[in-house]
């Protein structure tokens, strides 16, 4: 996030677009890990709380440099990371290191509109004590 925070955005919440490239002749790798992240959905959902993660996407792009995956996640400050102790964040750890090469690009935020109800949502979920 820059220095500056848009006046949009939420205090306490945090809004990250990140940029990572697949590694080359690694598309199925990638293909695999999403497959792997939706058939254990239930699993995955519930680590959210813990990462206060009100809102993860994960989209495929792919254009004359290769194959990329943009990472949308919506947040509350303080949210904890992948945790070793869960089989499923052991094995998204171990696909992101056969899939992507390491470190990726942050987008700048610049804008961030929600309807009042969404933003009570999303404010509830990850970020509750600044309600």
């Amino acid at each position: 996030m820059p220095e500056q925070r848009p006046a949009t955005f939420p205090p306490g919440l945090n809004v990250e677009l990140t940029r990572h490239r697949i590694r080359p002749g690694r598309r199925a790798e990638f293909d695999a890990w999403m497959r792997m992240l939706e058939e254990r959905q239930e699993e995955c959902v519930a680590t959210l709380d813990v990462e206060r993660m009100a809102v993860e996407c994960v989209f495929s792009f792919t254009d004359e440099n290769g194959d990329w995956i943009f990472w949308l996640e919506i947040s509350g400050e303080g949210g904890g990371g992948l945790d070793a102790d869960r089989p499923i964040d052991r094995d998204h750890a171990a696909y992101a290191r056969r899939a992507k090469i390491p470190g990726h690009e942050r987008a700048e935020p610049r804008l961030l509109l929600l309807p009042e109800p969404v933003r009570e949502a999303i404010m509830s979920w990850a970020v509750p004590e600044r309600l």
